[in-house]
Order: structure tokens, then sequence, then C-alpha cells
């Protein structure tokens, strides 16, 4: 992985490690003896980084030299700036990059502040701990909420779908903008002036009924910040690209239409970012191309068409719809790579010795003819023995993929298999039934050949060489475990009698696989797998390269989607820049941190739309279930119930401990149970139970279950 060289800390670990220095004593001055004294360092490279990181950080804005030599933190008076988060009891979260461990704020202290503002806070004690009061509100982060419209004698309130919201909006006669009492709706934020009870807000669009599916999830994507349609400047400018001539675009292209080429997605998958081609060489060696969709030829930067798909960041993913980054005439049809059709593309190609080494690579602009559209099926039936005519081509592809795969396990990648569980619909779009998917070979034969593509990029974009210039791009980076995260998993794991034997000289990775070997056997794995995801760090979007810790890359980016994620389409950009030898590029890395934050954030709001309409699907399936027994097991323990997972169908609902009427029951996190206060009756995690569906609750996408065994 990239650490210091001779140390032990990263620099980005040891640049927080600093800041968490002088924020504990923020009235006192520190030159880099005394900061590394106090961290227990004593290498001498880590000790000279430190001079460099408190250089770094004064420019930053972060720190100031009172002295030569001595730093001291920058407005440090007990007053930060940061975002809330708010909890769903009430009260939020303060969270600032500059401290270890969030501030908690009471409801009474936040001054007006909604979720996710950007405010300054004062700290102060409180019973012997650190607590915050919004001292200002900088920025209102989020400018629109999806809510129902409530009358009230003769004034209108929206009471929004977000639970952690707990504060209704007042929306004025004039601002309904034809919105009707009952109907589910989108506002904007006005105003929230002092001493008034509500924040005020206006009408931007009526959602329609609530309880209606095609309602319900259009409330879910905008919830999210995701819009419904492209603006028509957008529809415009897509509505006059022209197909391109092929024939002109292949004398300037590396031309691969007749070599074999072929697509393996899903069955329903309509926008195809990647195929594969194989050739075999006359010195024994194969040559695959991995081609990806050039979307960077159709969407010209800084067009309203590239503004709009920087906005959205990613497509997304609902149970019942996709909604594409970009619009459908390029998404499906343009850039897709569909079978019998010239297509452009931006390719990553390798000759591979028969042990899958890489012996040459090569990236540029190409022109393919896909030979073949495989499903991951029909892919799997060849692996299995069914005949095709690509059977050879498949067979030594899938042979190369579980060598590369083998090779990252080794290495310590984490070995985490899924499972993905996907809803029946019926004509109507409400769910009848659920379809369980896993990863098979085939899967996992494209998944090794796009983490291939994507490592090379990142090592020939970013690994520094003699006489190379480094352009500043995008990386994917994932970071070490956090320590107190995986204390947490011993105590989970050690509640289900698993244990983390580590291993001498190796990361805590092979130890994890382990687990989640044994987990598979005992049927456990759908339990085990997501604590252990829990437990590592998020991965994201970033400047500065770090690895990626799950994969057991020293590079990694994403190159290989630029059809559904944004970042794909910035790396294409700076690698047609990096081949061209352009030294002349600007320093744009200012731009791309901001660009960074956003898809990291975008990213994250794409997952939790995916999970609200899930959610919200599992709802609607189980609300006709009501009173029917079903087989499950525990999944989670909260101070208010167990989550349950039913095996039938996976659709996940609580058991509340109020409910539980037998003995009065409590959460004791130490030992991972919910214990009876009488009985001593316990309930672990993985345990069978056998429940009832008792409620269902669909404005709070919430399942019910009562115990019966």
């Amino acid at each position: 992985m990239a650490k210091a060289e001779k140390g032990t800390f990263k620099d980005r670990q040891l640049r927080e490690s600093i800041i968490s220095v002088l924020s504990k004593n923020s009235d006192s001055t520190y030159n880099y003896k005394q900061v590394a004294a106090v961290l227990g360092i004593k290498d001498p490279f880590i000790r000279k980084r430190i001079v460099q990181l408190l250089e770094q950080l004064e420019k930053d804005n972060i720190l100031k030299q009172v002295s030569r030599g001595k730093f001291i933190l920058k407005n440090s008076s007990n007053e930060l700036e940061g975002t809330l988060q708010f909890v769903a009891k009430g009260g939020a979260y303060f969270i600032c990059p500059n401290i270890e461990k969030d501030i908690y704020i009471h409801f009474s202290k936040l001054k007006n502040a909604l979720n996710g503002d950007k405010v300054l806070v004062k700290t102060l004690m409180y019973k012997g701990k650190i607590e915050g009061q919004v001292v200002k509100i900088l920025e209102r982060v989020k400018k629109e909420y999806i809510g129902l419209i409530e009358k009230s004698n003769d004034f209108y309130f929206l009471r929004p779908d977000d639970r952690l919201l707990n504060q209704d909006f007042f929306i004025d006669k004039k601002h309904l903008n034809g919105a009707k009492d009952g109907q589910k709706v989108k506002v904007k934020f006005l105003s929230w002036p002092k001493n008034v009870k509500s924040p005020q807000a206006a009408v931007i669009d009526i959602l329609g009924e609530p309880g209606e599916i095609n309602v319900e999830m259009n409330s879910i994507l905008a919830e999210f910040g995701f819009p419904l349609k492209f603006p028509n400047k957008v529809n415009n400018e897509t509505d006059i690209i022209e197909e391109p001539n092929y024939n002109i675009e292949a004398k300037k292209r590396k031309d691969f239409r007749k070599i074999t080429t072929f697509t393996i997605d899903p069955v329903d998958a309509k926008d195809f970012d990647d195929a594969l081609s194989y050739k075999e060489l006359s010195n024994g060696n194969v040559e695959i191309g991995i081609h990806i969709a050039d979307v960077g030829h159709y969407v010209k930067e800084n067009s309203h068409l590239d503004k709009e798909a920087f906005f959205r960041a990613n497509s997304v993913y609902l149970v019942d719809r996709v909604i594409p980054m970009l619009p459908e005439k390029l998404s499906n049809q343009l850039c897709s790579l569909r079978p019998n059709e010239d297509k452009l593309t931006f390719s990553a190609v390798f000759e591979l010795s028969k042990e899958a080494r890489v012996k040459k690579s090569w990236f540029g602009k190409t022109i393919i003819h896909s030979d073949h559209r495989f499903t991951y099926e029909e892919a799997q039936a060849i692996i299995e023995g069914a005949e095709n005519q690509f059977q050879k081509e498949i067979l030594e592809m899938n042979r190369f993929a579980e060598i590369l795969r083998k090779k990252r396990m080794q290495k310590g990648a984490l070995n985490v298999e899924s499972q993905e569980v996907r809803f029946q619909l019926d004509e109507s779009g409400d769910p009848i039934g659920t379809v369980l998917k896993e990863s098979k070979a085939a899967n996992k034969l494209i998944e090794e050949f796009m983490l291939l593509a994507n490592k090379h990029v990142a090592i020939y974009m970013g690994k520094p060489e003699k006489d190379k210039l480094i352009k500043p791009s995008i990386y994917r980076i994932h970071d070490e475990p956090n320590p107190e995260k995986i204390s947490d998993l011993k105590i989970f794991l050690d509640s289900m009698d698993y244990q983390i034997v580590r291993e001498k000289n190796k990361p805590i990775s092979f130890s994890l696989n382990k687990v989640m070997e044994k987990a598979k056997t005992k049927k456990e794995l759908h339990l085990i797998a997501p604590m252990i995801i829990r437990s590592m760090s998020k991965a994201s979007y970033s400047t500065e390269n770090i690895g990626h810790y799950g994969l057991a890359f020293e590079y990694y980016s994403h190159f290989t989607s630029p059809i559904r994620r944004y970042a794909d389409l910035i790396v294409h950009r700076n690698l047609i820049e990096l081949l061209k030898n352009n030294n002349n590029f600007q320093n744009n890395s200012n731009d791309l941190n901001y660009q960074c934050k956003h898809l990291s954030k975008m990213e994250k709001q794409a997952v939790d739309a995916e999970r609200a309409s899930i959610k919200y699907m599992q709802v609607i399936y189980l609300s006709k279930q009501i009173g029917k027994q079903f087989e499950g097991r525990i999944s989670g323990l909260t101070d208010w119930g167990m989550y349950v997972e039913l095996n039938d169908n996976k659709c996940e609902g609580m058991i509340p401990l109020k409910s539980m009427k037998d003995d009065q029951f409590y959460y004791d996190q130490e030992q991972q149970v919910i214990m009876g206060y009488q009985s001593r009756k316990s309930f672990r995690m993985g345990q069978d139970v056998v429940v009832i569906v008792n409620k269902t609750n669909l404005a709070k996408r919430q399942i019910d279950f009562k115990l019966i065994s």
C-alpha cells in the first residue's frame, strides 16, 4: 500500500494526528519535535515528514506559525466550522474534519439549523462531557424537501418524509402553487425568521397521491437530490448529436472490428459500457482488450450535457427503474456497445502470458464491432460446459480471471461475496415475489478484467517514473480499517462464535477472509459479510492516492463505466491528455478536489436511494402478508428492538422490544445480546426465530414483526 517510506503512518493519518495534537491543547504552540514526542515517533524519516506537513497545514490555513518552527491551531478558540448530522431521537452530531470525535448538540441548542447545514459551533462542557451549541448557520446545504401537505385549521404545512427532521414547514397559501391537502409535493426552503416556530417553504412540484408506486419512487429520487427529467437545454443539445462516420473514425483509431469481441451483462441491461476482445498471438501469448464506451467523444467538456452529467454523477438504480446519468440517446444507443454495430471505444489492451502476467499494455482510442451479446446466465452455462461458437474464448478468459483473482487474494484482497435480491414485479409494478441472484464465475470474469483495466490505468497515470509528468487525477481509494471498528467487529464475531486469528506479517484481511469462508460453510455469510463491510473504511474518490485496501492495489481508479459514472469520464479525459504528452496542462487539483467530494457525496445518495426503494417494495410486499408466519434470522440488535431477515424473501423488519410481553428485555451491547431481566432469556445475532408480520407503515417504510418462537 502507499505508505510513507520506512514509516508506519500514511500522510493523511499523520496529518490528522498532528491536527489532533494541536486541537487538544489549542492555546499552546508546538514544534515538530514536540509533536513527534506526543505521538511517540522516533523514526527520522517520519519526523522529517512532520516538518513538511506542519508547513503544508499552514499553507492550507489550518495552522498559524507564530514564530520560526512553532505552530498553533488557527482560530484556536472553541468555535469550529462543520456540518450537522441529525439523529432520529432529536438533536444532532457536529462533524468536523479537524476533530477526532463528533460533538453532540442537544435539540434546544440547534438554533433553527436543519439536517446537513454548514454551521459555526461553540463547544462547552456539560456534565463532564463536551457538547456543542450552534452559533451561526453558515449555509443551508439542503434547499429542497419532499413530504405531505397537511391542512390545520386554515393553515398549510409540509410534513417531511425525512425521518430525521422533526420539524414541519409552514406554507403560505400563495406558495401552494395548486397543491392540495394530502398530496405529496416537493418544496423549496424560503427562510426561518427569528422567533418563528416553523421554517417557511414554497411548493415547486406536485408529485401526486401518496401510496402510488410511481409517486413514491419519484419521491425517493427527489428526496435524495436526483432530478426526474433532463432540462430542455440538455435534450436540445443531445438531439443534435449525430452518429459518427465509423469508417472515417477508424482512420484516427486502432481498428478492432475484425477481432473477436463480445459483451457480458445482466439480462435486462440496456447500457453496455464494456466489451472484451480476444486474440491469440504468434508468440503463444494472448491479447485481451477491455473496450469502454467512448463517452467523451459525444459529451464535450463544459457543455450543458456535461454539466448535467456531473450534477447527477451516477445513474441511479431503483427497484423498478433506472434514472440514467446520460440521456437515453447516448446511454442506450450511441454509447452502448450493442452487438453487430460499429462503436467508438477507449481501450486498455493487454498482452498476457499463459500465467496471466501482463507483458505489454496499451491505452488509446479504438473502434470495435461486438460479435455477440451474452447475458451472465448464458456465459455461465458455457463455463459449465454448454457448447457455443465462442466457447474457447470464454473458457480461456475465465481461466485468466481465476488466476488474476487468486493473485489478488494472495496479496490480501478482501473476498466479499454478495447476494443480490431482486423483486419480481407484476404488470402494474407491484412486487409479487423475490429472486436471489448470486455472483458466479461469469460475473467474476467480467469483474477481474474491469479491475485489471482500472488498476493499470491508475498505474499509468499516477505511478512516478523518470521524466514522467504526473497529471492530477481522480483515484478510487479505500483506507485501512479503523482499529476501533475492528474492536467492535471482534465483539460481534465473538457473539457469533467466530474469532479473528491474526496471521504474522499479514494484513487483517487474510483473517477476515477466513472468517467469511467459515461463515459460508455455516450458511451465515449473509449476516457476517455486511458486518465486516461496515467495519471497513468507505471507498471514495480522491486526488490523493493512498491505494485500495479492499482490492490490495497500490493504484486504482475508475475507467470502465463512463455511461453511468462521471468519475470515469474525468479519468478518460485526463488519460487522453497524458497520452498526447501534453505537458502544458493546468494544475487543476483544486477543481478535482471539489469534483471528488461531489462525486463521493452523490454516490452515497444513489446507494441510499436504491436502499430506500428496496425497503419501500419490502413494505408493500409484506403489507399483503399481515398475520402470515415466516422463519427468519436475527440480523441486527438495538436498544429498541431486534431486526429479523426472513429466509424466504430476504425482507427485513423489526421486533420491538416492547412487544415482547413475557419479560422486560434490554440490549446488552458488551455481550451483543438482547436479554430478559427476569428469565435471563437471550437472543443473539444469527439466531433462528419464527415471526408473524404484525404491521407495516408505507409512509415510514417500516415493518414490524411479532415473535412467535
